[in-house]
C-alpha cells in the first residue's frame, strides 16, 4: 500500500467536520516525503498513520460526545396537577425563592462564548392564572449591551410553601422586533399545566415537574442535588445553600442551579449538554 492508497482508507472514516485538520496532516506528510527521498514509505506510512489515527480519534470523540442521555431519574407517564384557588397565598416568601416586589436581581456570565447579562425584576403586577393571583417576574437577557431575549415568568405560591410556575410569555428578538417565543405558555391554555419551581421543604433526592406544554415543548423536570451545599459568586458566598439539577427531553442537557436563602437563584451553570453559566453579581430592593 502506497502513501496515497493509505490516505483514501483512512479519510473515508473520517468525520466531515475534521477533514480540513486532517488535510493539513496530509499536506505535512506529503511534503516531508517528497523533499526527503531517504524517507520511504515503510518510516512514511507509520508516521501517517500514528497522525491520523490521533485526528481520528479526536474527530470521533467530538462526533459522539452528543447530547447527554436521560437521567435514570427522569419523569414518565401522566401529569395532572391539581389547583385550588383556596390554596394559595398572596405573597411569594419560600426561603429559596422569595419574590419581593421591586426587587432586581442582576446576573453575569456567558452562553457558548459570548458574555451576557440576565436581569430579573419582580415587578408589581400580577396577573390571574386558574383562579389564582400569581406575581409576575420580567426576566431580560442582553448581548453586547442590547436585549436579545425578554420573558414574563409567572408564580403563585401554594399554602404548603410550594412555588409554581403557571406559565411564561417569552419573547425573542427577530429582525429587530420581539416576536413571541414558540415555547411561551400558560396554565389551563391549550393543554399547558403548571409545575413546581421550588418545594416549600426541598429534600434531597425528590423529583418533581417544573413546566408541562407539550406543543411547545416546555417539559423542565428538577431533582434536588442537597442542602448545605458551598458556592461562591460576585455577590458573596453561601455554604448553606440549595442545590437542584435541571432537565428537559426537548433540550437535551444538565443545568445544575444553587439558591441561597433568604435571596433565591446565586447561580446556574450548564454541565452537560451545554456551555452556558450565569452568577449573581448585585441584588437590589426597590
Amino acid at each position: 500500500m502506497n502513501v496515497s492508497s493509505a490516505l483514501r482508507s483512512v479519510r473515508s472514516s473520517i468525520p466531515k467536520e475534521r477533514e480540513p485538520r486532517i488535510e493539513r496532516t496530509v499536506q505535512m506528510t506529503r511534503r516531508a516525503s517528497d523533499s526527503k527521498p531517504w524517507m520511504n514509505r515503510a518510516l512514511v506510512l507509520p508516521m501517517l498513520g500514528v497522525a491520523l489515527i490521533a485526528a481520528l480519534v479526536v474527530g470521533v470523540g467530538l462526533s459522539t460526545a452528543g447530547k447527554p442521555k436521560p437521567p435514570s431519574w427522569a419523569l414518565h407517564g401522566s401529569y395532572s396537577p391539581k389547583i385550588d384557588p383556596a390554596n394559595f397565598v398572596a405573597a411569594v416568601d419560600n426561603r429559596y425563592f422569595p419574590l419581593k416586589p421591586g426587587t432586581a436581581f442582576h446576573y453575569k456570565g456567558f452562553k457558548g462564548k459570548t458574555p451576557q447579562i440576565d436581569d430579573m425584576v419582580v415587578t408589581r403586577q400580577t396577573i390571574r392564572i386558574l383562579g389564582v393571583t400569581c406575581t409576575v417576574v420580567r426576566d431580560t437577557v442582553s448581548q453586547h449591551g442590547k436585549p436579545l431575549e425578554r420573558t414574563f415568568d409567572w408564580y403563585a405560591q401554594d399554602k404548603q410553601g410550594n412555588v409554581w410556575y403557571m406559565g411564561e410569555d417569552a419573547r425573542e428578538l427577530q429582525n429587530g422586533r420581539f416576536v413571541r417565543a414558540s415555547d411561551s405558555w400558560k396554565a389551563g391554555v391549550n393543554g399547558a399545566k403548571p409545575g413546581i419551581i421550588m418545594r416549600g421543604n426541598p429534600k434531597p433526592n425528590e423529583v418533581y415537574r417544573q413546566e408541562y406544554y407539550l406543543p411547545g415543548g416546555a417539559l423542565d423536570q428538577a431533582r434536588v442535588l442537597g442542602l448545605g451545599v458551598s458556592v461562591k459568586v460576585p455577590y458573596g458566598t453561601f455554604t448553606k445553600s440549595l442545590a437542584t439539577i435541571e432537565w428537559s427531553p426537548v433540550e437535551p442537557q444538565f443545568e445544575k442551579k444553587y439558591y441561597a436563602s433568604g435571596i433565591g437563584e446565586v447561580k446556574e451553570q450548564v454541565t452537560q449538554g451545554g456551555h452556558e453559566r450565569f452568577e449573581l453579581v448585585s441584588l437590589t430592593h426597590g
